[in-house]
């Protein structure tokens, strides 16, 4: 892998500005700190981006987009959204997989400055002291999207994870259902994690037992990991009378273990997702979900960080946006359930 301004800068023991001033004499740089970095740049075989420094202190009217796959239905609707605000305010998008990798996202960090992006959108799995130290040496304007900073130092936009979990689990506790499992992903993910806070604190704020049974952690957000969880779970002999699970694809992950074992949703099983990308509706039974508003969650983060590069006024810098439940037939029990033959 080349090596970017971020190995330089961590070699050197200085911020990524520092190099750049070594690099394009735009400001006196101490003797001894210039042969530190010049000494960093010659032992890693460093090449500077000759367009990147021909741009140096000028706006470059473009937008580094960080995310974990761009092939993901719920990360492509995020990024429409962006570029529909950023083409409004004209700017263009410079788009990067980090595959969820926090190495590689450290490195597009620095691959971004070095292309002198005005700005960054960062949507990640978590968000690590790594993650914010070189957002500091970066010096760039960053706004998390569909990502939070548990410390709340970086911009971010959101929906309140807790909540919507919580209002999942009591979605199915007004329905008399009470043995209801929550399928997650890694509980190194935060967001899946806050999710099963607010999954617990359902069954605390209405008293009821809380059975750690039921509570399932596949490896990853994906189909496959959903599936392979679920399928262990039901082989164990266990059963739930309903599912929370934390992504779309976790959900149908569960629908299809069931539906391998001879079993039916909504008669056996009753499901519901979460994010509401298009493999919702592209199922049968069509799947219930908690919405979130994907597009705008890029659009309001883009938008934000347009305030942030002009100098605009910010009411808020933590935006929370709502989410809903829409409800489809696999929580459905009922005669239009019934009469569907494809279920």
């Amino acid at each position: 892998m080349n090596k970017t301004i971020y190995d330089v800068a961590r070699e050197a023991g200085v911020s990524m500005a520092t190099v750049s001033r070594v690099l394009n004499g735009t400001a006196v740089v101490k003797e001894e700190t210039k042969a530190k970095v010049l000494a960093a740049i010659e032992l890693l075989g460093y090449r500077p981006n000759a367009v990147a420094r021909g741009l140096a202190s000028k706006r470059t009217k473009s937008i580094g987009v960080i995310l974990p796959d761009v092939s993901d239905l719920f990360h492509a609707e995020i990024l429409r959204g962006i570029e529909d605000i950023a083409t409004m305010y004209q700017y263009h998008i410079i788009l990067a997989n980090s595959d969820a990798r926090e190495a590689r996202e450290i490195d597009l960090i620095g691959t971004m400055w070095e292309k002198q992006v005005d700005g960054l959108l960062f949507i990640s799995e978590k968000i690590t002291p790594d993650i914010v130290r070189t957002f500091e040496q970066a010096q760039l304007p960053v706004v998390l999207c569909a990502t939070d900073d548990p410390e709340g130092r970086i911009p971010a936009v959101s929906i309140d994870n807790q909540s919507a979990a919580r209002d999942a689990v009591d979605y199915f506790l007004e329905k008399g259902v009470r043995r209801i499992a929550y399928l997650g992903g890694p509980t190194a993910h935060p967001v899946t994690m806050e999710r099963l806070k607010g999954y617990t604190a359902a069954f605390q704020a209405a008293g009821l037992p809380f059975d750690q049974e039921l509570v399932l952690h596949a490896d990853t957000l994906k189909y496959e990991d959903g599936y392979a969880q679920a399928k262990r779970f039901l082989d164990q002999g266990h059963t739930a009378e309903a599912v929370v699970a934390a992504s779309d694809e976790l959900a149908l992950g569960y629908l299809n273990a069931v539906r391998d074992r001879g079993g039916k949703a909504p008669d056996d099983v009753l499901l519901l997702g979460f994010d509401n990308t298009r493999l919702s509706t592209m199922t049968r039974p069509e799947l219930s979900v908690i919405a979130q508003p994907t597009y705008d969650l890029g659009a309001v983060s883009m938008r934000l960080l347009t305030k942030l590069l002009n100098d605009e006024q910010i009411d808020e810098y933590t935006v929370r946006l709502p989410h809903s439940i829409i409800e489809r037939t696999s929580t459905q029990r009922n005669e239009t359930a019934a009469e569907d033959p494809n279920r």
